[in-house]
Protein backbone atom coordinates (compact mmCIF):
# COMPACT_ATOMS: atom_id res chain seq x y z
CA UNK A 1 0.00 0.00 0.00
CA UNK A 2 1.44 3.46 -0.44
CA UNK A 3 -0.06 6.82 0.83
CA UNK A 4 -0.67 9.86 0.48
CA UNK A 5 -0.03 12.02 3.54
CA UNK A 6 -0.13 11.19 7.29
CA UNK A 7 -0.97 14.35 9.22
CA UNK A 8 -0.36 14.80 13.24
CA UNK A 9 -2.17 16.88 14.68
CA UNK A 10 -5.03 16.75 12.57
CA UNK A 11 -8.27 18.76 14.22
CA UNK A 12 -10.69 18.39 10.99
CA UNK A 13 -11.32 14.58 10.18
CA UNK A 14 -12.92 13.59 13.66
CA UNK A 15 -13.29 14.47 17.10
CA UNK A 16 -10.20 15.68 18.90
CA UNK A 17 -6.68 15.74 18.10
CA UNK A 18 -5.87 12.96 16.15
CA UNK A 19 -3.42 11.14 13.48
CA UNK A 20 -4.92 10.99 10.11
CA UNK A 21 -3.43 8.53 7.31
CA UNK A 22 -4.45 9.26 3.40
CA UNK A 23 -3.91 6.15 1.61
CA UNK A 24 -3.32 5.72 -1.94
CA UNK A 25 -5.55 4.30 -4.54
CA UNK A 26 -8.96 4.84 -5.92
CA UNK A 27 -11.05 3.67 -8.57
CA UNK A 28 -14.69 5.70 -7.71
CA UNK A 29 -13.11 8.64 -9.74
CA UNK A 30 -15.74 10.68 -7.99
CA UNK A 31 -16.69 14.19 -9.61
CA UNK A 32 -14.90 17.01 -7.71
CA UNK A 33 -12.72 15.09 -5.87
CA UNK A 34 -10.62 17.09 -3.74
CA UNK A 35 -7.78 14.47 -3.52
CA UNK A 36 -7.26 13.36 -7.21
CA UNK A 37 -3.97 12.51 -7.75
CA UNK A 38 -4.28 10.39 -4.52
CA UNK A 39 -6.75 8.07 -6.99
CA UNK A 40 -3.30 6.58 -8.13
CA UNK A 41 -2.21 3.53 -5.88
CA UNK A 42 1.24 3.92 -6.34
CA UNK A 43 0.96 7.62 -5.35
CA UNK A 44 3.25 8.85 -2.63
CA UNK A 45 5.70 6.82 -0.27
CA UNK A 46 5.13 3.20 0.17
CA UNK A 47 3.60 1.95 3.47
CA UNK A 48 5.97 0.69 6.09
CA UNK A 49 6.73 0.19 9.67
CA UNK A 50 8.49 3.25 9.65
CA UNK A 51 4.92 4.73 9.00
CA UNK A 52 3.22 2.39 11.68
CA UNK A 53 5.90 3.31 14.54
CA UNK A 54 4.89 7.21 13.55
CA UNK A 55 1.35 6.75 13.98
CA UNK A 56 1.71 4.32 17.38
CA UNK A 57 4.42 6.86 18.71
CA UNK A 58 2.00 9.47 18.37
CA UNK A 59 -1.42 7.42 19.55
CA UNK A 60 0.96 7.25 22.59
CA UNK A 61 0.15 10.68 23.63
CA UNK A 62 -2.85 11.31 25.86
CA UNK A 63 -4.10 14.23 24.29
CA UNK A 64 -4.66 11.81 21.17
CA UNK A 65 -7.87 10.72 20.58
CA UNK A 66 -7.48 8.33 17.35
CA UNK A 67 -6.57 7.49 13.90
CA UNK A 68 -8.73 8.60 10.68
CA UNK A 69 -8.34 6.59 7.71
CA UNK A 70 -9.09 8.76 4.26
CA UNK A 71 -7.69 8.79 0.66
CA UNK A 72 -7.73 7.98 -1.93
CA UNK A 73 -10.36 5.19 -0.74
CA UNK A 74 -8.98 3.37 2.48
CA UNK A 75 -12.10 0.72 1.60
CA UNK A 76 -10.70 -0.71 -2.16
CA UNK A 77 -9.15 -4.06 -1.30
CA UNK A 78 -6.07 -3.53 -2.15
CA UNK A 79 -6.13 -0.74 1.36
CA UNK A 80 -8.63 -2.72 3.34
CA UNK A 81 -6.41 -5.70 3.05
CA UNK A 82 -3.20 -3.50 4.42
CA UNK A 83 -5.17 -1.97 6.73
CA UNK A 84 -7.45 -4.82 8.84
CA UNK A 85 -4.03 -5.84 10.18
CA UNK A 86 -3.16 -2.29 11.21
CA UNK A 87 -6.36 -1.20 13.20
CA UNK A 88 -6.27 -5.04 14.49
CA UNK A 89 -3.07 -4.24 16.19
CA UNK A 90 -3.64 -0.78 16.78
CA UNK A 91 -7.16 -1.48 18.81
CA UNK A 92 -5.35 -4.34 21.00
CA UNK A 93 -3.07 -1.72 22.14
CA UNK A 94 -4.75 1.06 22.15
CA UNK A 95 -8.01 0.37 23.96
CA UNK A 96 -9.21 3.34 24.40
CA UNK A 97 -8.17 5.37 21.20
CA UNK A 98 -11.07 5.44 18.68
CA UNK A 99 -10.89 4.80 14.70
CA UNK A 100 -12.50 7.03 11.90
CA UNK A 101 -12.45 6.34 8.18
CA UNK A 102 -13.88 8.26 5.65
CA UNK A 103 -15.22 6.05 1.99
CA UNK A 104 -16.87 7.60 -0.47
CA UNK A 105 -18.86 4.16 -0.34
CA UNK A 106 -21.96 3.49 1.69
CA UNK A 107 -22.09 1.53 4.66
CA UNK A 108 -24.67 -0.61 2.58
CA UNK A 109 -22.35 -1.01 -0.12
CA UNK A 110 -19.54 -2.25 1.74
CA UNK A 111 -21.36 -4.62 3.47
CA UNK A 112 -23.49 -6.05 0.53
CA UNK A 113 -19.69 -6.36 -1.52
CA UNK A 114 -19.30 -9.54 0.38
CA UNK A 115 -15.90 -8.85 1.21
CA UNK A 116 -14.67 -10.77 4.22
CA UNK A 117 -11.53 -8.29 4.02
CA UNK A 118 -14.04 -5.46 4.02
CA UNK A 119 -16.48 -6.89 7.01
CA UNK A 120 -13.24 -7.04 9.17
CA UNK A 121 -12.11 -4.39 8.65
CA UNK A 122 -15.42 -2.94 9.93
CA UNK A 123 -15.25 -4.87 13.27
CA UNK A 124 -12.14 -2.10 14.49
CA UNK A 125 -13.69 1.11 13.06
CA UNK A 126 -15.78 3.08 15.07
CA UNK A 127 -17.04 5.66 13.35
CA UNK A 128 -17.30 5.38 9.25
CA UNK A 129 -17.99 8.89 7.23
CA UNK A 130 -19.90 7.21 4.16
CA UNK A 131 -21.50 8.38 0.87
CA UNK A 132 -19.15 10.55 -2.00
CA UNK A 133 -19.11 14.46 -1.80
CA UNK A 134 -22.01 15.60 -3.90
CA UNK A 135 -20.98 19.10 -4.87
CA UNK A 136 -25.07 20.36 -5.16
CA UNK A 137 -25.51 18.79 -1.69
CA UNK A 138 -22.86 20.86 -0.23
CA UNK A 139 -23.09 22.55 3.21
CA UNK A 140 -21.00 24.87 5.08
CA UNK A 141 -22.40 23.94 8.22
CA UNK A 142 -21.79 20.44 8.29
CA UNK A 143 -19.38 18.59 10.72
CA UNK A 144 -16.87 16.35 9.19
CA UNK A 145 -18.02 15.75 6.03
CA UNK A 146 -18.97 17.91 2.73
CA UNK A 147 -22.48 17.14 1.19
CA UNK A 148 -25.48 16.34 3.32
CA UNK A 149 -25.87 13.02 2.09
CA UNK A 150 -22.53 11.67 3.81
CA UNK A 151 -23.82 9.98 6.86
CA UNK A 152 -21.35 9.80 10.54
CA UNK A 153 -22.19 6.36 11.43
CA UNK A 154 -21.42 4.59 14.45
CA UNK A 155 -20.18 1.64 13.05
CA UNK A 156 -20.41 -0.87 16.23
CA UNK A 157 -24.04 0.28 17.38
CA UNK A 158 -24.75 -0.25 13.91
CA UNK A 159 -23.01 -3.76 13.77
CA UNK A 160 -24.96 -4.74 16.89
CA UNK A 161 -28.35 -3.59 15.85
CA UNK A 162 -27.78 -4.61 12.58
CA UNK A 163 -29.67 -0.92 11.70
CA UNK A 164 -27.59 2.58 10.68
CA UNK A 165 -26.85 4.10 14.06
CA UNK A 166 -26.13 7.79 13.05
CA UNK A 167 -23.80 9.47 15.62
CA UNK A 168 -26.50 12.22 15.86
CA UNK A 169 -25.16 14.59 17.87
CA UNK A 170 -22.72 15.28 14.99
CA UNK A 171 -25.13 15.20 12.51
Amino acid sequence: MHYADIKYPDVANGLGVRVSLFVSGCRRNCPECFNKEAQDFKYGKPFTDKEIDFIESKLKLPQVRGLTLLGGEPMEKENAAELLPLCKYLKSIYTNKDIWCYTGYTYEELVNRNSSVVNELLHYIDVLVDGDYQKDKHDLSLKFRGSSNQRIIDVQKTLKTKNIGLVRELM
